[in-house]
């Protein structure tokens, strides 16, 4: 009786973990990140009562290895999933090398972060972009969430996987939302992980009148313009603040974990980079580039925790974290049993809870393939990079060339200091190289077409 009354207490200590992940929402995205144009009050207050990271990245440059990342907590070469899609939604047959075949379904062999919070003792959920395999097995309801709601294309008029009814006119933003609130309030008793994946603010940009009337006449600033766009940050933003105030109602904010970050960049930055008609609907500034390049602005995101009663409030941390760090943080945190298979991140809870700063392993990214731009234009050709400390190189595969980057002070990658660097270019290189040999990172061979 004693034992039984032990584990109660024990599940019943465990904290609730919610994780808000926005699509395409870019690192300047936020009031608290900078913006001068858009208006996200409920996210500000949640970095003002919480840590707010301002060297967050993605797994990719692009959504899909992102959430392969953060499901398996393992980088690309791992999983195979290191684009969206196949090879061919480019046209690679022009170019000097032949892609690597993407990974489109998340393997079944690894144990995704649901099914380790549900053997934890956690009720899980999953509402909104999955993108690592839409049906039968690889749908997160058969990966460890007792209730999952896949959508994706469209904000308006969407289909859902399962097919759930919902009233004409319904904003995806707003029916996810309701889906999570109702899904908390179901389970306030027992300790759940809540998985929220917004669509927004991802193409097609659309967004609700009435918010998109409230930026109309609002001055443009730092590339920040587009009143639908900002209507969709505004939808997103009013989400996060409904969940917050539900977990308010129900007395579970004192015990709860809350994240919000974006799969990668914004989609923006390109026409700085020559990329005059790829469509640039926000800007990165100062961050170079955007979604679909290894440049600060298409792997450098928000990161915002809240948990009122562990995480000190109003605190900035530059500590660099990655995708991959999450599954070991939430191990951590929620006191399950590692998986099967290896994982590649490191624990950021002691950072979390205002304990010591040590030097953390570099960062690496891998994108063996091509990301067109439009017009003949490419956002990406084959690439790799390491950051790692301050510096960072890149090594574009097609010719071998290397930039280095110091973002301690060069956030833009404005200068390339390769040529006055040699040694630094060399020994970050080398660490390159030893790690695709660790992952078995496959390469992208000649185009032989």
């Amino acid at each position: 009786m004693m034992t039984a009354l032990v584990l109660l207490l024990a599940v019943a200590a465990k904290p609730n973990v919610v994780f808000i992940l926005a699509d395409d929402l870019g690192y300047t995205d936020l009031a608290s990140y900078g913006s001068k144009f858009y208006r996200t009050p409920n996210l500000d207050k949640m970095a003002a009562g919480g840590t707010r990271f301002t060297n967050g990245y993605t797994c990719g440059p692009n959504c899909q290895p992102t959430r392969a990342a953060f499901m398996s907590g393992q980088y690309g070469p791992r999983t195979g999933v290191y684009t969206v899609g196949g090879i061919d939604r480019f046209n690679w047959q022009s170019r000097p090398l032949r892609p690597v075949d993407n990974v489109v379904q998340l393997p079944t062999d690894r144990q995704t972060l649901g099914q380790m919070m549900k053997s934890a003792g956690y009720a899980t959920a999953l509402f909104g972009k999955w993108h690592l395999g839409q049906q039968g097995q690889y749908h997160p309801a058969q990966r460890g969430f007792d209730e999952a709601i896949v959508t994706m294309g469209k904000h308006f008029d969407f289909v859902t996987q399962p097919k759930v009814a919902y009233p004409q006119g319904t904003y995806l933003a707003d029916f996810l939302t309701d889906k999570a609130l109702d899904f908390i309030t179901r389970k306030k008793d027992t300790p759940f992980f809540l998985c929220l994946h917004h669509f927004g603010v991802h193409s097609p940009f659309q967004a609700k009148t009435d918010w998109i009337k409230k930026f109309k006449g609002i001055a443009a600033a730092g590339g920040h313009y587009d009143p639908t766009y900002a209507a969709m940050i505004a939808s997103v933003d009013e989400s996060v603040g409904r969940l917050l105030a539900k977990l308010d109602e129900l007395k579970l904010s004192d015990n709860t974990l809350v994240v919000f970050t974006s799969d990668n960049g914004g989609v923006g930055g390109y026409v700085r980079e020559g990329l005059k008609n790829s469509g640039d609907i926000t800007d990165n500034a100062p961050l170079r580039g955007g979604k679909g390049m290894l440049y600060e602005g298409g792997v450098r995101v928000p990161y915002i925790f809240r948990w009122p009663s562990t995480i000190p409030s109003g605190k900035t941390c530059d500590v660099p974290i990655n995708s991959v760090d999450w599954y070991p943080t939430l191990l951590e945190l929620s006191g399950a049993k590692p998986p099967k298979q290896t994982l590649d991140g490191t624990s950021y809870w002691s950072i979390l809870k205002g304990g010591p700063v040590g030097e953390r392993p570099p960062l690496y990214w891998h994108f063996p393939g091509y990301l067109g731009a439009g017009m003949g234009s490419w956002r990406t050709t084959p690439a790799g990079s390491i950051r790692h400390g301050d510096w960072k190189l890149i090594e574009f595969f097609e010719t071998g060339k290397r930039e280095l980057y110091n973002l301690a002070n060069d956030i833009g990658e404005k200068k390339n200091v390769a040529v006055a660097e040699p040694v630094r270019v060399k020994e970050l290189h080398d660490k390159l190289l030893d790690w695709r040999k660790t992952v078995s990172a496959k390469m992208p061979t000649k185009n032989t077409k």
